[in-house]
């Protein structure tokens, strides 16, 4: 019979009559957010001065440390070292808080709940629509993570009366809003769905949490946002603007948001279709020789969200200093070749013409407002003028052009976002040729 959490394991070598039973029973209800590490973790309860157990079960069941050469290591393709989380920071942030993030279950908000269980929240409250994904990682979490006060909740954020219920019974300190639609393609097809989620639903959680007065709150935003030429940046930009509106009048919350670019490895990206198409034996399909993003790995992006709540005081969009952008053939090339294959002899390479939406190069800020660093060497914030006009409530200037054809919908997103240029929807996409 396997074990239940938090009980104690004795080792094949442990002699019971030699133990403290007392003290044992003592260390095992002050574990705390000790981590099942399969090592027999100390707890992070100071109080706690003597050896904990081994396990030798949660031995068997550790996390295997990956090899450099792993399908999911993938940091090694960032032509740049990792960046660094300034750990004392996020622990002033964190440490003893109640901690919420929305979207917990896709691939940023789970990383985020990962290294925020690092450091020893008071609780965790993870929210997601998605009711396998919140599973999954309530699931992992729970067997990590010994005693963190994690709590689930399912929840749409959309439904305003739902998000402001949720806030108001878990009233967090620190709030990441993670939660959103991402994919450019996707939401070039369904704009009214990406205003829905990512505009209307960003002012319903940021709301909430301005009026409950919730410390900190921490947007997650886009490069893509930067001179947008697709609904997916365009929305991410507008709800950029409705933070700043909230923010301009809430005395009690700080509220800040950070951009990134794409993220190696997460659901939907670039990294995980290649693989698969490399596994099938090919062709590996690219939209376009000279595409490039800034990119980086998931849990660098998660430790700049923790990163930036950290330092923010209110207002503040933080921009990541990625280094150079990477050309996705190369990527493709490299992950050919990680394999032992060599790329256009045996895996071709297929070049299907750039999408809607699509630019061959993102920006991380608009070159016409000027940026300001911060004690961080790799983190910046730009500087942006308060928005007026349109842009000043997108939430009123959207909201009625939720059900409108795409293209109307495209058009009201243009006046709530100046820079806005939507791109491919007037030609067909031509695909282009096959890689030799």
């Amino acid at each position: 019979m396997l074990p239940r959490r938090n009980s104690v394991i004795l080792s094949e070598r442990s002699e019971s009559k030699d133990l403290d039973w007392s003290n044992v029973q003592k260390q095992t209800r002050s574990l705390g957010c000790a981590r099942d590490d399969g090592g027999g973790s100390r707890p992070s309860n100071a109080a706690a001065d003597n050896a904990l157990v081994p396990s030798l079960t949660g031995w068997l069941r550790r996390p295997r440390e990956p090899d450099a050469d792993a399908p999911g290591d993938l940091a090694h393709l960032l032509d740049r070292p990792p960046i660094k989380l300034d750990t004392p920071e996020a622990q002033r942030l964190l440490g003893g808080r109640r901690v919420l993030v929305t979207g917990a279950g896709g691939s940023i908000g789970s990383e985020l709940c990962r290294q925020i269980a690092r450091f020893c929240p008071r609780r965790l409250v993870i929210l997601d629509q998605s009711e396998f994904g919140l599973f999954t990682i309530r699931r992992e979490l729970s067997a990590r993570w010994l005693g963190l006060d994690l709590r689930a909740a399912i929840a749409d954020v959309c439904d305003e009366r739902r998000i402001s219920d949720v806030l108001a019974q878990e009233r967090p300190h620190v709030l990441f809003h993670a939660a959103a639609h991402k994919h450019v393609g996707l939401m070039e097809d369904n704009p009214g769905e990406a205003v829905k989620v990512n505009v209307l639903g960003t002012h319903h959680v940021a709301h909430a949490a301005a009026r409950l007065g919730v410390g900190t709150f921490v947007f997650i935003s886009t490069d893509k946002a930067v001179n947008p030429s697709s609904v997916m940046g365009a929305t991410k930009r507008a709800a950029e603007q409705v933070i700043a509106g909230i923010a301009k009048d809430a005395a009690n919350t700080r509220f800040c948001c950070v951009r990134f670019g794409n993220v190696l490895g997460s659901s939907g990206s670039v990294v995980p279709i290649f693989e698969k198409q490399i596994d099938e034996g090919g062709p590996v399909t690219v939209t376009h020789p000279e595409m490039r993003r800034f990119l980086m790995t998931i849990p660098e992006a998660a430790g700049l969200v923790l990163q930036a709540g950290a330092t923010a005081e209110g207002g503040e969009i933080f921009v990541l200093e990625m280094g150079e952008q990477v050309r996705i053939l190369d990527l493709a090339n490299a992950l050919i070749r990680r394999r032992g294959l060599e790329p256009g002899k045996d895996i071709a390479i297929r070049f299907t013409g750039v999408g809607a939406g699509e630019k061959l190069e993102e920006e991380l800020a608009d070159a016409r407002h000027p940026t300001r660093a911060t004690r961080h060497p790799k983190i910046c914030i730009w500087l942006l003028p308060e928005p007026t006009g349109a842009a000043a409530d997108p939430v009123r200037q959207l909201r009625p052009h939720l059900d409108d054809r795409p293209a109307d919908v495209r058009s009201a997103l243009g006046r709530v976002v100046e820079e806005y240029r939507p791109t491919g929807h007037d030609q067909p996409v031509q695909p282009l040729r096959l890689a030799a």
